[in-house]
């Protein structure tokens, strides 16, 4: 898959910029603050609906203004796309996929697949288990229609849950559950068995992936703690048991405390933790590793790679890395994010240099390696 155009309109710093980007490798250039992150942010923005960095579309819009508006073409083997979002200070956005309007977000994801990566990113290892469930919704929507909406009714069904755990009349709360629990455990089956699914393709890659980048010193496991397995029926079956154990607990703390929405997944290298035991390098090294993982599935399941947008990632990596990142992302669309052009670790490749200024394109060019005398 291949994004050709990005127009950006009243977006972060950009009045108005259309960016051509070319297959393989890209390389946004310019000193901070002048829009790099915004154009790589924008990128992700058009493939599924959502900032990797905002969590209120108004917050994109350029100060003074009240619309901004993204719009881009992409090529894949399945037919050219364009998508275009518009979006205003009252936080409610406009899609349209090949000029049609879509009431429903979920009809933007998996049209065009992508895969960020940002310093940011270091959260998928280092934070919350709601970090690592976040990086399995939003790559698993883009795969799956079906589990976009499996999710959005999971999640309303257990507010309602929870809404009804809190009930004062304990009597109408103990008659009320089991058909609530019924309908949570039927889109839990879904979402656990998908999950289970990606993850038992993702874990070998990433662990190659991992020896890739850090020469094989350290090995790379990754485990999730859902603790449900089996066919989309055994686990809604499993599932509903332990609701019906947990009834007194859930009903005393006022929240469902099993389910998709607490599960988590367990960074190992060499057998320890890398959230409690790792550097900040090895961390950063796990996640990036999981990120080339997950172009590897896509990949896997729709015959192209995703577009892979990497913002600031070269500078925090030895030169030694820079070039076996490079080297292992070049045969896909790749949007890399520098202060500047190091000729010496892009050297052995074409690429496509765009330099950014003040929220323009000041010069692009293509860089082609030098012929061996």
């Amino acid at each position: 898959m291949q994004l050709s155009t990005l127009n950006l309109k009243n977006f972060r710093n950009y009045e108005e910029e259309v960016f051509e980007f070319e297959n393989g490798i890209n390389v946004l250039t310019g000193e901070n603050a002048q829009g790099k992150t915004n154009c790589a942010e924008a990128i992700f923005f058009l493939c599924t609906g959502y900032s990797p960095r905002a969590n209120k579309d108004k917050l994109v819009i350029r100060n003074g203004q009240d619309v901004a508006e993204i719009s881009g073409t992409a090529i894949s083997q399945y037919g050219n796309v364009s998508v275009k979002i518009a979006f205003n200070k009252s936080d409610k956005k406009e899609v349209y996929v090949n000029g049609l309007k879509v009431l429903r977000i979920g009809e933007l994801m998996g049209n065009i697949h992508s895969v960020f990566f940002n310093p940011g990113e270091l959260k998928l290892v280092q934070e919350s288990p709601e970090d690592r469930r976040r990086f399995l919704n939003i790559s698993l929507s883009q795969m799956s229609k079906a589990y976009f909406y499996a999710l959005q009714r999971y999640n309303k069904i257990l507010m309602q849950r929870n809404n009804l755990l809190k009930e004062p009349n304990k009597e109408m709360v103990a008659d009320t559950l089991p058909i609530w629990d019924k309908q949570l455990c039927q889109q839990a089956g879904k979402i656990i068995k998908t999950r289970n699914e990606f993850l038992t393709t993702l874990a070998p890659i990433a662990e190659e992936k991992h020896a890739m980048l850090s020469g094989g010193t350290e090995t790379l496991k990754m485990r999730t703690e859902s603790g449900y397995e089996g066919t989309e029926e055994e686990i809604a079956e499993q599932m509903y048991s332990n609701l019906k154990e947990c009834i007194e607990r859930d009903i005393r703390l006022g929240y469902t405390s099993i389910g998709p929405h607490r599960d988590d997944i367990k960074f190992m290298l060499n057998g320890d933790d890398v959230r409690h035991y790792g550097s900040q390098g090895q961390q950063r090294t796990v996640a990036l590793a999981v990120k080339l993982a997950e172009t590897e599935t896509f990949n896997a399941r729709f015959g192209e790679y995703p577009i892979l947008i990497l913002d600031d990632v070269l500078s925090e990596l030895d030169k030694k890395r820079q070039k076996k990142l490079i080297a292992s992302v070049e045969h896909m669309q790749t949007v890399f994010t520098a202060t500047g052009y190091d000729r010496t670790v892009f050297r052995d490749m074409t690429a496509t240099r765009i330099t950014i200024e003040h929220g323009r394109i000041k010069k692009k060019e293509k860089i082609v390696p030098k012929k061996k005398v």
